[in-house]
This record gives C-alpha cells, sequence and structure tokens, in this order.
C-alpha cells in the first residue's frame, strides 16, 4: 500500500518541481537586472586594472634593456609628492634610489613603485600601504611601525575573499585582484633613536624602531640599509623634526630562515637526542609486548616480540644484551604514563603541602613570565609598568619572590631526608675520608642525573629556538640566548651560570637551577660534617645566616639598590641571581628540618592559636608578596625592605611546610594538601624550565606588537598555560622521568649489592 501512495503522488512531485524551476529563473533575471549597473562599473575596473597591468608590464622589461635611464617613462607630477617624502620610508627609499648604490633592477623597480604610487595604481597603493608609517603612541613606547606583512602578501598573489555582485562598492576592483609586476617580499629594518619624547625605561631594547617596508626581491638588503642611511642622513624624515629621534640604521632583516640553521651543533645534539629517545622507547616497548608473551609449559621461551620489519630486527638484535634490558624499561611509555597521572592517597612519611605549593608557586611564576616577555612586544610599555607597580597587580610583580619557596622546600627537603636515614648517618660515622668523597660524588651523581638530562635538552631547545626566531621575527631580540649558549654552554653544563653577569647566561631563567645545584653540594659537605663534627657546623651555618644578609646589606648599599624595575634588572647580577643573597631562605629551610628531627620541636599550642599562627603565616607570606607597592625608597628602606621580606616570607613557608610535616593545619593548608595538586607537582620542574622558552617563541612569530590590557592579558594567560602544560608533559615524559626511573634503579642495585 506504502508503494502505490507513492506511485500515485509523483504527478504533484513533478508540478513542485516545475515551480521552483520556474520561481529559480524568475528570480535571476530580477537580480540581473537590479545588477545590471553594479556589474558594467566591475567591468570598467577589470579594464582599468588590465592597462595598469600592461603598463606595469611594459615598465618591467626596462631594467633587463641595455638602454639609458632617460627612455624611462616620465614620471608622475602629484601635489603630494614632497608630503610622501617625508612621512613615507618605503616612498622616500625610492626617492633617494640611485645606480650608484643599487642595481639596476632594483633601482628600475623602485622607480616603478614610485611612479605607481604618484599614479596611484592599486598594486603600488597596497605596496604603500603595506609599509610602516608612525602610529600614535610614540611617547608611551610606540617603537614597532610594522605596516602589514600580510598586506605585502596580497601584493604578490590575489587575496582569495568572494563579494556579491548585488552591491554597489566605490573601492577600486584592483585592489584585490591587481597583483606586483616583480616579486616583492616583507622586511623590516631597525633604527635607533635618541628621542627625548619617550619615556625611557632602561630595560633593554625599547629605544629600537622597528620599521615595515614591502620591497621589490631584486633589492638586496644591504642595499636598502644603505638608502635607508641616505634617507635619514638626508633629513627627509618628518619625524626626526618633530619628535627629535635622531635615528641610526642599526640592521635589516630578510625575515628569512639561513641555512646555518640546520648546521648548529644544537640542531643535530637535538635530533640526537629524540632519536636515541624514540629507539629506547620502542625498545622498552618491544620488551613488554615480550612480557605478555607469556609461554606455556609445553612451549619453549618464545623471549622477545616477534621482528616484524628491519627497525624492529634491529632493535631485537640490540636487546639480546642482558644488561641493556634491565634498564630500557626505565623508558616505557605507558608505565611513564602512568606516573605523570596517578594520583593516590598521602602517606604519611610525605609532606603533602610541598606538592600544592610547587603547583601554585610554578603557574604563578609562569604569569609572571607572560607579563615580561610581553614586554618585548607591547606597544604601550609606559602602561604596562604602570600596571606593574598598582596595588592590585603586585601578585604578578613580586612573582619572583615565589623563587624563594623552592630554595625553602630544597633546604628543608635535603636536610629533612639526609637526618631520616638512619643507615646513611651510621656509614659516614664509620667511612674514613675517601669512603665518605665517594658516598658523596655518589649522591651529586644522582643529583645530576635527575636534573640535567631535561635541563640541557631545554638548553639546546633554547639555542635552536632563539636561532629560529633572531632569524624570521620581526621583532628585535635583545636577548639572544642562540649567541649566549654558543658561546657559554659549558657555565650551564656546570651549572655555575649564576656566578657570572646575567646578561650573559643561555636562558637566563635557569639561574635558580644553578643556585639549587650549588646548595645541595653546599649543604651536604657541611651534613656530612654535621655528623662527627656537629657543634662545628651549628657555629658555620649560624655565620653563614649572619653573613648572607651582611652581604645583601653591604651590595644593596654600594650599589645604591633601589625597588624600581630598571634598577632590579640593572642589579639582575649582585642582587637578584647572586647564590650569596640567595642562601637565605636555603638555610632557614634546612634549620627547620633539623630542629623537626634533631630537637623534636613540639609546639604546644591551643586549636585556637595555632589556626591563628596559621593565619598569620599566610597573612605574613602575602604582606611580603604586596610589600613593594611603593617603589620609590632609598636604598637604606629598599635594602632593608628586600632582606626582612624574604626572611619573614620563608619563615611562613617553614611553619608551613613543618606544620604539614606533623599533621597539622587549616583549611586553606587543606586545600593545598589535595591530591590534584600530586599531577601538577610532578610537572613543576618542566613547567618551570619551558614556560619562558614557550611564552618568548610565540610571542616573537607574531606580526604585529601586542596591547597591554588586563582582560585580554588574563586570557593569553590562560592559553600559554594550557601550551606550556602539554609542552610539559611532553618533554617530562622524554627527558625527565625515564632518568628518575634510571637514578631510582640504580639506588635500588647498590643497596641489593651492599646488603
Amino acid at each position: 500500500m506504502e508503494i502505490r501512495r507513492t506511485s500515485r503522488s509523483r504527478p504533484y512531485l513533478w508540478a513542485v518541481t516545475l515551480l521552483m524551476l520556474l520561481g529559480l529563473w524568475l528570480g535571476s533575471v530580477l537580480a540581473k537586472g537590479a545588477t545590471n549597473q553594479t556589474w558594467q562599473q566591475h567591468q570598467q575596473q577589470q579594464q582599468q586594472q588590465q592597462h595598469y597591468q600592461s603598463q606595469s608590464n611594459e615598465s618591467q622589461l626596462l631594467p633587463e634593456e641595455p638602454a639609458p635611464m632617460e627612455v624611462a617613462p616620465p614620471m608622475v607630477s602629484s601635489p603630494h609628492e614632497t608630503h610622501l617624502t617625508r612621512t613615507s620610508v618605503i616612498f622616500g627609499l625610492t626617492k633617494v634610489a640611485n645606480v650608484s648604490r643599487v642595481n639596476h633592477k632594483c633601482h628600475a623597480q623602485l622607480r616603478q613603485v614610485q611612479r605607481g604610487i604618484l599614479a596611484k595604481q592599486p598594486w603600488a597603493m597596497k605596496v604603500l600601504d603595506a609599509s610602516g608609517t608612525k602610529p600614535s603612541g610614540f611617547v608611551y613606547g610606540q617603537n614597532y611601525w610594522l605596516g602589514s606583512r600580510e598586506a605585502c602578501r596580497g601584493v604578490q598573489r590575489p587575496v582569495e575573499i568572494t563579494l556579491s555582485k548585488n552591491f554597489d562598492r566605490v573601492m577600486h576592483y584592483g585592489i584585490i585582484t591587481q597583483q606586483a609586476p616583480f616579486d616583492m617580499d616583507y622586511r623590516v629594518i631597525y633604527l635607533r633613536h635618541s628621542s627625548p619624547w619617550q619615556v625611557e625605561i632602561k630595560l633593554m631594547s625599547e629605544q629600537i624602531i622597528h620599521i615595515g617596508l614591502c620591497l621589490p626581491s631584486a633589492c638586496s638588503s644591504e642595499e636598502v640599509k644603505g638608502l635607508a642611511q641616505d634617507y635619514v642622513a638626508a633629513g627627509m624624515f618628518t619625524e626626526n623634526e618633530i619628535y627629535d629621534i635622531r635615528p641610526e640604521v642599526v640592521y635589516m632583516k630578510d625575515l628569512q630562515l639561513k641555512d646555518v640553521f640546520f648546521e648548529r651543533a644544537s640542531f643535530r645534539l637535538l635530533v640526537a637526542c629524540v632519536l636515541a629517545t624514540g629507539a629506547l622507547m620502542l625498545c622498552a616497548q618491544q620488551l613488554t609486548a615480550a612480557k605478555k608473551l607469556t609461554p606455556s609449559s609445553d612451549e619453549p621461551d618464545p623471549g622477545l616480540a616477534p621482528a616484524e620489519s628491519e627497525l624492529w630486527r634491529g632493535l631485537h638484535s640490540l636487546l639480546q644484551l642482558e644488561k641493556l634490558q634491565k634498564y630500557i624499561p626505565c623508558w616505557d611509555v605507558p608505565g611513564n604514563w602512568a606516573k605523570i597521572f596517578a594520583v593516590r592517597e598521602n602517606s604519611p612519611n610525605e609532606i603533602p603541602l610541598m606538592n600544592g605549593l610547587r603547583s601554585v608557586c610554578a603557574i604563578w611564576i609562569m604569569v609572571f613570565h607572560v607579563v615580561w616577555f610581553m614586554y618585548f612586544t607591547v606597544h604601550n610599555k609606559t602602561v604596562l609598568i604602570s600596571y606593574a607597580e598598582q596595588a592590585f597587580f603586585q601578585y604578578v610583580s613580586s612573582a619572583p619572590l615565589l623563587v624563594d619557596v623552592f630554595f625553602t622546600i630544597s633546604g628543608f627537603l635535603q636536610t629533612y631526608n639526609f637526618l631520616r636515614n638512619s643507615q646513611q648517618l651510621e656509614a659516614v660515622r664509620q667511612n674514613g675520608f675517601g669512603q665518605n668523597l665517594k658516598l658523596f660524588g655518589k649522591l651529586l651523581f644522582h643529583r645530576y642525573l635527575r636534573l640535567g638530562p631535561l635541563y640541557l635538552v631545554v638548553m639546546a631547545t633554547v639555542d635552536l629556538v632563539y636561532a629560529y626566531i633572531g632569524d624570521v621575527s620581526v621583532y628585535h631580540i635583545n636577548e639572544r640566548f642562540d649567541e649566549m649558549c654558543s658561546r657559554h654552554w659549558w657555565r650551564n653544563l656546570l651549572f655555575i651560570q649564576n656566578l657570572f653577569d646575567h646578561r650573559d647566561m643561555c636562558a637566563n631563567w635557569s639561574w635558580s637551577l644553578a643556585c639549587e645545584m650549588q646548595f645541595f653540594i653546599l649543604a651536604n659537605a657541611f651534613l656530612f660534617l654535621y655528623v662527627r663534627y656537629p657543634k662545628i657546623v651549628k657555629a658555620m651555618v649560624a655565620s653563614a645566616f649572619v653573613a648572607t644578609i651582611a652581604w645583601s646589606y653591604s651590595i644593596g648599599l654600594s650599589i645604591k639598590f633601589q625597588l624600581s624595575f630598571d634598577s632590579a634588572f640593572a642589579t639582575g647580577t649582585e642582587i637578584y641571581t647572586s647564590p650569596f643573597v640567595r642562601v637565605l631562605p636555603y638555610i632557614l629551610g634546612a634549620v627547620t628540618a633539623w630542629l623537626l628531627l634533631e630537637k623534636s620541636l613540639q609546639l604546644e599550642l591551643s586549636e585556637l592559636r595555632e589556626r591563628q599562627c596559621w593565619h598569620l603565616a599566610l597573612l605574613v607570606f602575602f604582606t611580603c608578596i604586596y610589600s613593594t607597592v611603593k617603589r620609590d625608597l632609598g636604598p637604606l628602606m629598599a635594602i632593608t625592605l628586600f632582606v626582612m621580606g624574604r626572611l619573614f616570607f620563608s619563615l611562613s613557608v617553614c611553619w608551613m611546610v613543618a606544620g604539614s610535616c606533623q599533621g597539622r593545619g587549616v583549611w586553606w593548608s587543606r586545600l593545598l594538601e589535595a591530591k590534584g595538586f600530586q599531577h601538577v607537582s610532578r610537572l613543576s620542574y618542566a613547567i618551570y624550565l619551558l614556560n619562558p622558552l614557550v611564552i618568548a617563541l610565540f610571542y616573537s612569530l607574531t606580526n604585529a606588537s601586542t596591547h597591554a590590557d588586563p582582560f585580554m592579558l588574563c586570557v593569553v594567560t590562560c592559553g600559554f598555560a594550557v601550551i606550556v602544560y602539554l609542552a610539559s608533559i611532553l618533554f617530562s615524559l622524554a627527558f625527565e622521568l625515564p632518568f628518575s626511573n634510571l637514578s631510582s634503579l640504580l639506588n635500588r642495585r647498590s643497596k641489593q649489592k651492599s646488603a
């Protein structure tokens, strides 16, 4: 029945179809009549474009003919020529171009650009529009006159955009479709200015003007740099007269990756590391597959999984070595993945609050780095600095103080774990000097094995990334870590880079890791001595505590230390990265652990008084964070606030750690002890190392300067947090956890042998 009904309804369907076709035909007729006039205008624009293109093609042949310059088409007169010469750098370069400074082809094409602009040819107008001119905001730091890199690409090929013909438009259609008669590319020239009409913050490269230019490819960068020097020297730059810029041409970029990039040692090192890590991971997978193939009692042991390709055959033969099979599981990807994401109940021997402190501080420091690296791409730098000095944003601008949290935790754990290990303490008492020296070297080796691989891979990545952005980024890169890493890589290898000028560091944010390693060596030396000579070591620690405070005061007063950002950056080597200044929280953390274990420190407090002490610790913590809201202090007050602030800040962290160690706490400390922080805490080392690199890379690859806006900054920070989190998982999985597993495995085997 349903089939019959369907067949009867077919005449009605045909009728509906005919009516729809008739409606479409009528609609097309009406639309054609309504847009006839618009289409005629479009046709006239296309004819005009073809006329311009034919003129351009004819003039393009001129440079290749040996005819003298007099046969070139006459210049088009325009009342705007003088104005363009003094306000547009690209037009000014075409005016100063001559055959003695550039090659004939470049000269002819620059002249053609000049004629095209004066004649208002669409392709030439796009060249003029794509090249940078002075925008507003120069007084507050707008030095990015970048024009439009995308618009310069549009000169080479039509813009892929569909516009309806149903609307009248006043535009020239040639600005969409017309192309330049020769190859053009986008380049950036950098000028150093000395204008008194711009706020000078003294943070590296704020006095470098970036000017984007859409230029003929026939002109080399050296030729264009010479033309720019002539243009500046001739006094044609009207902005120089108004703002007393006094520009000096520094250099020029063609934004192309150089061939030597792939010849860098860091490139070869990273490729080798990736290949070796991938091979070890495949070997671990092969071993895991072999374990799953459990042999039955009647069948022989199948050994490793079947090798089905050349790669697997190579790995199969490699894995026949029994010694290698013992260590390969350290690179097991599923096992390491499970370790990263494992969440379990806190054991009594752990200090769970440390997970929360590490996680929160690592993310907090990342937020600071988002703002710090934004400074080098932002066009209202003065406004950004003013935000940082406001009371509301002190939690961002004072975030570097949070490094002391990691120092305090490290000092506490180093002493706490050493003094709790009764077997090791007895061995130190019984051993002679040679045996203790060997044990000391073993502890140092395992420390390096856990921290070193990821750190060295990140250092090589920094070298490669900065070499890349140095070539292709539109921004002037002041901190050329690719050059620093090539020259001073050995300092990072030995963890001593913080003993040199902070401007010469490779990956300068790694100064704290150097401090950590130096403090670890110093603390172990003191602990070894403490086992035999406790009174001497107590006196030495007390002397070190007093000495670091006295040193900080003497250095601060001698260099006239202030809390302003320019002063803090200028004194980074003497104050910020100096291990003699930064050892204070490490000492406090170590003393706290000693009091808990050796003196069995137990504070008998009522429940109310204990809660008050916890809340007081939190109040001190945030008071120290916000203590720099007033920065215009004299040297004595500034260094006092710096030293005492760090002292009380570290003491508040010591209270939190000691309380959590004894199982005490209040509601907010219980939040920091939440199991969810275990996962982020495992990634905190990778987050700390990677976040500046990721942030700098993404900022440097933008084609337009950014604007300091608090609301957009929140969105950008969230995006960076996700990217850094994913990158940390990848790097930790490949270069941190396997070596941590290897260290644990070696320790277990060492204990088994000694037993």
